[in-house]
């Protein structure tokens, strides 16, 4: 567009722009007694590459209020995220426990 013989570019939208975005996801995870705290910091930081303290963070939560959303991101990224921490396999630390920590994928609020 020109305006008085100048040129004005229009704005354009780039793919990280919000009008874009793909909506989020929150991976959560539950608490449960067949995992102990030290099995979910260790998890945390093996699947999703977490600091030890945001790792903790997060487990510590978790074992206080039932929940901890561990991600927030795209859901192709939340499920897979979802999925490696079904992967991972039961607490070694207890005989009683038969696999993974419980992970869910929800919609983020907007």
């Amino acid at each position: 567009m020109t305006v008085s013989g100048k040129v004005t570019l229009e704005p354009q939208l780039d793919e990280n722009s919000s009008a874009q975005r793909d909506p989020l996801f929150h991976v959560i995870i539950l608490n449960d007694e067949d995992h102990t705290i030290d099995y979910v910091v260790e998890m945390l930081q093996a699947v999703l590459g977490m600091p030890a303290a945001q790792a903790m963070s997060c487990t510590l939560e978790a074992d206080r209020t039932g929940s901890s959303i561990v991600s927030t991101c795209a859901l192709e990224e939340a499920e897979t995220k979802r999925d490696r921490i079904h992967a991972y396999g039961p607490d070694w630390r207890l005989p009683h426990s038969r696999g993974s920590v419980a992970a869910l994928v929800e919609p983020a609020a907007s």
